[in-house]
This record gives C-alpha cells, structure tokens and sequence, in this order.
C-alpha cells in the first residue's frame, strides 16, 4: 500500500471520462488499497481513481462508518434534493453549495467480484454522486450555485 498523488482540478486527467474494469485482478486491488490509503491521509470522505491519475471507474468513499470500496459503480435510483457546503481534495481549499439528491442507491462489484448495492442519505448520497462524477470527468465546482468560497 502506499500514497499517491492527488490531482489538482487544473490537471486535464479530471475532466476524462473512466474505463470501465474488466477484470479485477491484483493491480485493481493494489489500486484500492492505496486510494484508501491516500483519502484517509488526506482526511477526505471519498476519492476516485481519476484523482490519483488512474481512469477507472474505481471509488472509495468513509463517512465515518467504515470504508466503501465500489468497482463499475452506477446509480441506479436517487430521490428527494439536499443543498450544501462540498469540497474537494482535488480542489483544496475551496467550498462551494452543490444540489443533490438526498438518497441515492448504487449497484457495484466490491473487491471480491460480488455485486452489491450500496444506499445512502444526506452526506453518503453527496458522497456517492460526487465520487460517480468525477469518473465522469466532472468536478464538483461544475455544479456550484453561487460563489466558491476560500477556506
């Protein structure tokens, strides 16, 4: 396991989009492994393998109740609108209020190959969508309504 380095939002490797995984083989799960590690070092909720410099569709998100590992994720249902404060450790530095949906549910392979679905409310929704935009290619700052702000 080990750190990698976080890409800044002026990096192009952000705004392309993600391949999907075709085979989770000991690579994949090296990559997991230090994307866990790299989002706790940073003290963030979540991180995308774009972040690292890695175009896979490959998250990993821990809101404080243990760590999520989502290969291939999709959302597969959303409801309801939360308005709120998000950052970034692409965008270091800087909040902005996103809309979002307050309940989201995704469909994925974890580590093992298995399909899970993972639901959330309020910030594991937010956490959810943000992390499935950036193998989108989009950041957060993308949907601000209003300012960014520097903290």
């Amino acid at each position: 396991m080990a750190l990698r380095k976080i890409r800044l939002s002026t990096d192009d490797i952000l705004r392309k989009k993600s391949k999907e995984v075709v085979e989770i083989n000991d690579k994949i799960l090296e990559l997991l492994d230090d994307m866990a590690d790299t989002m706790y070092n940073a003290n963030g909720v979540g991180l995308a393998a774009p972040q690292i410099g890695v175009l896979r569709r490959v998250i990993v998100i821990d809101i404080g109740e243990g760590l999520i590992e989502l290969i291939n994720p999709v959302i597969i249902e959303t409801d309801g609108e939360q308005f709120g404060e998000e950052g970034c450790l692409s965008v270091p530095g800087k909040l902005g209020d996103v809309r979002r949906p307050n309940y989201c549910k995704v469909e994925a392979l974890n580590r093992d190959g298995e399909k899970i679905v993972v639901e959330g409310e309020g910030l594991m929704a937010r956490a959810l969508c943000h992390e499935i935009d950036h193998l989108e290619g989009i950041l957060y700052i993308d949907k601000v309504e209003g300012i960014i702000e520097d903290i």
